[in-house]
């Protein structure tokens, strides 16, 4: 359960992602549990996971903001193990390296720079480019057949095509 500070801080993170959305990421807490945030990566143009669509979860703590969260990343990429956590600066793994003023914009921005870096760590795989492109050109129909990408995403699931979702805001 979360505290009350983590609760509102994680609210209001929401309410501002909603307002401002950075590119190439969408997160929305879980209906029934605001410290799990379902998210969205889609690759930048002029990279291997150009027009892919990356699903994963934060798992915050009770005690956010002053401990960080884990981190995941269900659809294959070819650059973090399927449902792993991940090991990067802003993740549970280092909390010697937190800084509670980073929000969930933040810390999935720095995902999507890490993405894009080739740096090993805890939870990440190495493939060729064309293997990262192969997974993206594949990730939106992977994401459709989960059931954990459905149930976070109904209407992105029904809606858009990875070639749609490049391209507009994430709802």
């Amino acid at each position: 359960m979360a505290s009350k500070a983590a609760h509102k801080r994680l609210s209001k993170e929401y309410v501002a992602m909603q307002r401002s959305p950075p590119p190439y990421v969408f997160a929305q807490p879980d209906e029934h549990n605001i410290l799990n945030w379902n998210y969205i990566i889609r690759g930048p143009p002029d990279c291997p996971y150009a027009g892919g669509e990356y699903h994963g979860i934060i798992l915050f703590p009770s005690e956010y903001p002053f401990k960080p969260p884990g981190i995941k990343m269900y659809t294959p990429s070819g650059r973090f193990q399927p449902d792993k956590k991940i090991c990067f600066s802003m993740s549970d793994f280092h909390p010697g390296t937190w800084n509670p003023a980073w929000s969930v914009a933040t810390i999935l921005t720095g995902l999507l720079s890490f993405m894009l870096s080739d740096e090993m760590t805890t939870g990440s795989v190495t493939t060729t480019d064309a293997e990262k492109r192969v997974l993206a050109q594949k990730s939106h129909e992977w994401n459709r057949r989960q059931r954990k990408f459905s149930d976070a995403f109904p209407d992105v699931r029904t809606s858009l095509t990875s070639h749609r979702l490049a391209s507009v805001s994430i709802p």
